[in-house]
């Protein structure tokens, strides 16, 4: 039987095991990278159980714990503990992030068991090569902002590395200010989850990019590969300091992986509706659609 004493804090010292498991079971949700959870714990108090071959995730915000399915091989007995920990101690929404592979081995095992689109946590996949030459007339709009920042506000382009951190974390303040961090508690904890990045980037195996205006950052991204073909943006930061240099670190990270990945995954809108408008704008190719389950619906399954 499952149970909470299973389940222990994820810690920087818990990378390998992760990157030993991803290796076998490569990701498709950006949620589910080392690198968001390590970085957003204080946030979501994430723990797992490395139980058998498989890792299960949970994660408690605001008191309420969800549970996500097992990373790993095909495990009847794992997944029936899975649902009875969900219905024992989870939220009212006990079971999340559920993908395609996963909903077809749980309703192969539950075939009554209901499962909802959660189409607020559907991460947006393009194509690398469009985001870096945004080619025809979908992106006409988007061409024109970016020449006229490009004209207008002379970038520098530079990796994020250990001479320029300091400035970066300089951004990320000024940033904040802007964003009246806080007085937006989640904004705080965005802006803990980067500095957490900006100061582990060697540890994580994450790189940066920066786009410097009149001698100071202007823009930053931090991302890494997510599977053998996809990369994922975590973090992308800009200023209002020129107009059209959101279009325009995208634009360059797209460049500059084109050659070394088909994809890139620039997770979730969260259901922000300004933020769902401008992912949309960029033509996603896919999206990894993710599922989830209520309390009821498991309890109708025991």
């Amino acid at each position: 039987m499952l149970n909470r004493s299973d389940f222990s804090p994820i810690t920087l010292g818990d990378r390998p095991i992760f990157v030993a498991q991803y290796r076998r079971f490569s990701p498709v949700h950006s949620d589910n990278t080392f690198t968001n959870m390590i970085c957003w714990t204080d946030y979501a108090h994430y723990r797992y159980a490395h139980i058998r071959d498989s890792i299960i995730i949970s994660s408690t915000i605001d008191g309420r714990t969800r549970f996500r399915p097992p990373i790993g091989p095909h495990d009847s007995e794992l997944l029936d503990d899975l649902i009875h920990i969900c219905i024992r101690d989870g939220a009212e929404v006990p079971l999340v992030l559920v993908d395609k592979d996963a909903q077809i081995r749980i309703q192969q095992q539950y075939p009554g068991l209901a499962l909802t689109p959660d189409r607020n946590y559907f991460d947006y996949v393009y194509q690398a090569e469009e985001l870096a030459t945004l080619p025809g007339k979908n992106y006409l709009s988007i061409r024109r902002h970016l020449n006229k920042f490009r004209k207008n506000c002379h970038p520098l382009i530079e990796e994020i590395e250990e001479q320029n951190r300091e400035e970066v974390m300089e951004f990320l303040f000024e940033w904040c200010e802007w964003k009246n961090c806080e007085g937006e508690p989640f904004l705080g904890f965005e802006k803990e989850a980067i500095l957490y990045a900006l100061s582990h980037l060697q540890e994580l195996e994450l790189s940066g990019l920066l786009i410097r205006v009149l001698g100071r950052v202007g823009a930053i991204s931090l991302f890494e590969p997510l599977n053998k073909d996809t990369l994922v943006v975590h973090f992308e930061k800009g200023l209002p300091d020129c107009e059209g240099i959101y279009k325009a670190i995208n634009a360059e990270v797209a460049y500059r992986v084109k050659d070394h990945f088909t994809f890139i995954n620039r997770e979730s809108d969260m259901g922000v509706p300004g933020l769902r408008e401008a992912k949309l704008r960029y033509h996603p190719h896919h999206m990894v659609e993710v599922c989830y389950a209520t309390r009821d619906d498991l309890e109708a399954l025991v």
